[in-house]
C-alpha cells in the first residue's frame, strides 16, 4: 500500500509544486466557500509567502476568484472556469487516495 506521502507525490508532478497542489486539493474539497489567506495557509500547513504567490497565479489563470471585502482578501475555487470540473475531479481522485497536509 503506497504512503499518503507517495500519494502526494501524483498531485505535486502533475500540478508542479506541492503549495500548488495542496491549495488545489483544499479549494476544490470546499467550492462554494470563500477563505482568507490565512486560513488556507493553516488548512494546507503551507507558508504565508507560498500560499500568497500561488493564489496569485491561480487567480491569474482565474481558477481562483479573488474577492475583496474591508480589510481581507477571499480567494475560492473559481467553478466557471474552464479547468474547474477536470481539477475537481482530480483532487476528488486524490482525496480518495488520502493525501492531506499531514502528509
Amino acid at each position: 500500500m503506497k504512503s499518503k506521502a507517495d500519494k502526494e507525490k501524483k498531485l505535486v508532478k502533475l500540478f508542479g509544486s506541492t503549495s500548488r497542489a495542496r491549495i488545489l486539493n483544499f479549494l476544490c474539497s470546499h467550492f462554494g466557500q470563500s477563505f482568507y489567506q490565512r486560513e488556507i495557509m493553516y488548512e494546507t500547513g503551507l507558508s504565508l509567502q507560498a500560499v500568497q504567490r500561488e493564489l496569485g497565479n491561480l487567480a491569474e489563470l482565474e481558477i481562483v476568484k479573488k474577492r475583496e471585502t474591508n480589510a481581507r482578501v477571499y480567494y475560492q475555487i473559481n467553478t466557471a472556469s474552464t479547468f474547474f470540473k477536470p481539477l475537481k475531479e482530480i483532487c476528488v481522485l486524490a482525496q480518495g487516495e488520502g493525501i492531506s497536509k499531514s502528509d
